[in-house]
C-alpha cells in the first residue's frame, strides 16, 4: 500500500504598512482619475446616493401621501382627479403609478425617484458648468449643488420638486446647444429648437412654474445680445480699437426661439387653463407678509440656514462682481469673458422665477411658496461655483469647497431624521398601531378616523395612505365618500352616529386615530359607549392622537 501523498501549506506573507498605503494610494488616484475623467457621472452617482441615504427614515407628511394615494389609483380614477384637483402635478402622478406598479409602495420607493433625479440634476450641473466655464467650474458647480440644504430636501421628497430641478438644467443645456448651433450655422440646428420646444412641453406639463425658466431664457438671450453692443461700442470708442469676438446670441437664434417658446406655450396652453382654474389649492399660499424676506434670503435655497445663506449670498455677489467687472476692461481675457456669460446665463435662472413669483403674490395672485423656487437651485450652485474657483492655488480652493460642505452637514442631516417633514409623527404612530394588534392576531378591528393635525378637512385615513400595512384588515367604521371613487384626494366621513353602529357587526376593538386639533374623539367614544366598547389604552404622538376601545365581555 502506498503512503498518502503529502506537501505543504502555504502561508501567505504580510502585507507591509508601506505596501498597504501604496495601493491606497492607487485606490485613491483611480476614483480621482475617474472624476476628472467622467466627472457628470461621478458627481451625477454622489448625488443620487446621498439624496438616497437614510430616505426611508423620515416620516411622510401631507404633500407626500398626496402622491402615494394619486399614484395608486386606477387610471380612471387618476384621471377623474386632475379634473377637480392636483392637474399641476398630473404627470407626475402618472409616472409614479408606473413606477409603484413595476416596485410596489413604500416610503423608500416614493422617495426613490426623487434622489435619482438628484443625481440627473447634479450631472447636469457639471455639464452646464463645464459648458460654460470649464471643468473646474463643472466639477465644483456639481458637488456645491449636491451640497445645498434645499437639494438634500428635494432629494428625500416624494414630490416632484427634484425633477423640476433636473428639467431646468436639462432645458438650459438643450437650449444653449441649439443656440450654439445656430451660431455656428451647424448642420442640424433646426433639430435642437424643435428639442427644445418639446421638452419645454414635458417640463411644464410636468410643473408649470417651469415655464418660468423659458421666461428666464429670453432674459439670458436680450442680456447677451445688450452686451454684445455695448462690447463692440466700447471697442470702436476705444484707442486702441481691436476686434470683438462674433456674437453669441444672433438674431436668428432670438426668432428661433420665440418661435420654440410660443408653439410650446401653445401646446400647453390646455393643462395651464385647467391648472389656473383650480386655483384655490395654492389658497393656503399667505401674500407678502413680514416672513417673506426670510424665505427668500434662507428658506428657498439654503433650507432657512442663516449662516449657510449668508455666506452663499456673499459668495453669489462675489463672483457675479468679480466676472462682470473684468469682462469690461480694456483687453479682458478669454476666461474673463466665459466667466461674464456664465454670469448672464446663470443669474436670470437664479432671480426670475423669484422676483415674477413674488411680484405676482405682491399684485394679488398668490403664487410664491419657497419650495416653487427648486428650479433656480442649478443655477444657484454654478453662481457660487464662480466665486469659488477664483481662488487660487487648488489647495485653497479645495479648501474652500471642503468647508462649504462641512457648512451643509447640520442640514444634511436634519432633513433625514424621523420628524423633520413638518413634525411629522405618522410613522411611529402606525408602528404602535402595528405592533398592538401583533399581541392580538384575532381580533375583529375597525377603525374611526378622526380630523388630522393642520389639515381639518381630512381625515386621519392619511395615515393608512401613507401606512397601510398597520390597517391592513380593519373597517373604517367613519368614511361616508370614497375619495378615489368620488375624484377627489381623501375620503370623507359621514355621521358617526348613523355610520359606525351599521357598520360594528362582530367587531370587538375599535380603535380611532386622529389630531389633536379638531378632536372629534369625544363624540366617536359617545357612540362606541352607546353600543358597549370603553376604552381600553391611549396614546399621543407628537399631534397624534390614538385610543384602543374593546367590547365589554
Amino acid at each position: 500500500m502506498s503512503s498518502p501523498r503529502t506537501g505543504s501549506i502555504r502561508v501567505p506573507r504580510p502585507i507591509d504598512a508601506p505596501v498597504v498605503r501604496s495601493r491606497l494610494r492607487g485606490a485613491a488616484g483611480a476614483l480621482g482619475l475617474s472624476v476628472v475623467r467622467t466627472p457628470e457621472l461621478s458627481v451625477g452617482a454622489i448625488g443620487a446616493l446621498v439624496s438616497a441615504a437614510f430616505a426611508w427614515v423620515p416620516s411622510l407628511w401631507y404633500d407626500e401621501a398626496a402622491t402615494v394615494t394619486s399614484a395608486q389609483r386606477s387610471w380612471p380614477q387618476l384621471w377623474a382627479e386632475l379634473h377637480s384637483v392636483d392637474a399641476v402635478h398630473g404627470l407626475y402622478y402618472a409616472l409614479m403609478h408606473v413606477w409603484f406598479w413595476l416596485v410596489g409602495y413604500t416610503p423608500f420607493t416614493l422617495r426613490f425617484p426623487s434622489a435619482l433625479a438628484i443625481g440627473v440634476a447634479a450631472g447636469l450641473v457639471v455639464a452646464l458648468g463645464r459648458r460654460l466655464g470649464g471643468r473646474r467650474l463643472g466639477i465644483v458647480a456639481g458637488l456645491v449643488f449636491i451640497a445645498l440644504p434645499r437639494v438634500q430636501w428635494a432629494g428625500s421628497e416624494g414630490r416632484p420638486y427634484a425633477t423640476v430641478t433636473a428639467l431646468s438644467v436639462c432645458l438650459t443645456l438643450v437650449g444653449l446647444t441649439a443656440v450654439r448651433r445656430t451660431r455656428a450655422n451647424g448642420r442640424h440646428p433646426v433639430q435642437w429648437w424643435i428639442a427644445y420646444g418639446a421638452l419645454a412641453v414635458v417640463a411644464v406639463t410636468l410643473n408649470v412654474y417651469l415655464a418660468l425658466a423659458v421666461v428666464a431664457h429670453a432674459v439670458v438671450l436680450l442680456w447677451t445680445l445688450v452686451a454684445r453692443r455695448s462690447a463692440v461700442r466700447r471697442s470702436a470708442l476705444s484707442d486702441r480699437g481691436g476686434t470683438v469676438a462674433a456674437p453669441l446670441v444672433t438674431r436668428r437664434a432670438l426668432v428661433r426661439w420665440v418661435i420654440a417658446g410660443v408653439a410650446a406655450a401653445v401646446v400647453v396652453s390646455p393643462l395651464v387653463i385647467e391648472v389656473a382654474s383650480q386655483s384655490k389649492q395654492v389658497a393656503w399660499i399667505a401674500g407678502i407678509t413680514s416672513r417673506t424676506a426670510a424665505q427668500v434670503f434662507a428658506t428657498a435655497w439654503f433650507g432657512g440656514d442663516n449662516v449657510y445663506a449668508t455666506v452663499a449670498w456673499a459668495l453669489m455677489a462675489v463672483g457675479v462682481v468679480t466676472a462682470l467687472v473684468r469682462a469690461r476692461r480694456t483687453s479682458p481675457a478669454v476666461r474673463d469673458l466665459f466667466r461674464a456669460q456664465t454670469v448672464r446665463v446663470a443669474l436670470p435662472l437664479a432671480l426670475v422665477p423669484t422676483i415674477v413669483l413674488v411680484g405676482a403674490t405682491a399684485l394679488g395672485e398668490h403664487l410664491y411658496s419657497p419650495k416653487y423656487a427648486s428650479l433656480s437651485l442649478p443655477f444657484v450652485a454654478v453662481l457660487i461655483a464662480l466665486a469659488l474657483t477664483a481662488i487660487r492655488p487648488r489647495v485653497w480652493l479645495a479648501g474652500a469647497v471642503a468647508a462649504l460642505l462641512v457648512l451643509s452637514i447640520p442640514t444634511a442631516y436634519d432633513v433625514k431624521t424621523p420628524t423633520s417633514k413638518q413634525d411629522s409623527t405618522w410613522a411611529k404612530a402606525a408602528s404602535i398601531i402595528a405592533a398592538t394588534r401583533d399581541a392580538r392576531p384575532d381580533a375583529d378591528e375597525g377603525v374611526v378616523f378622526g380630523s388630522v393635525y393642520g389639515h381639518p378637512g381630512t381625515t386621519a385615513d392619511i395615515i393608512r395612505v401613507s401606512y397601510p400595512w398597520a390597517f391592513t384588515g380593519m373597517t373604517d367604521l367613519g368614511v361616508r365618500k370614497n375619495g378615489a371613487e368620488s375624484g377627489v384626494l381623501w375620503n370623507q366621513n359621514g355621521d358617526l352616529a348613523t355610520t359606525i353602529p351599521a357598520r360594528l357587526d362582530d367587531i370587538d376593538t375599535v380603535w380611532f386615530v386622529g389630531g389633536t386639533s379638531r378632536n372629534t374623539e369625544p363624540e366617536a367614544a359617545s357612540v362606541l359607549a352607546e353600543h358597549g366598547f370603553a376604552a381600553r389604552e391611549h396614546w399621543k404622538t407628537g399631534n397624534v392622537i390614538m385610543t384602543e376601545y374593546v367590547r365589554a365581555s
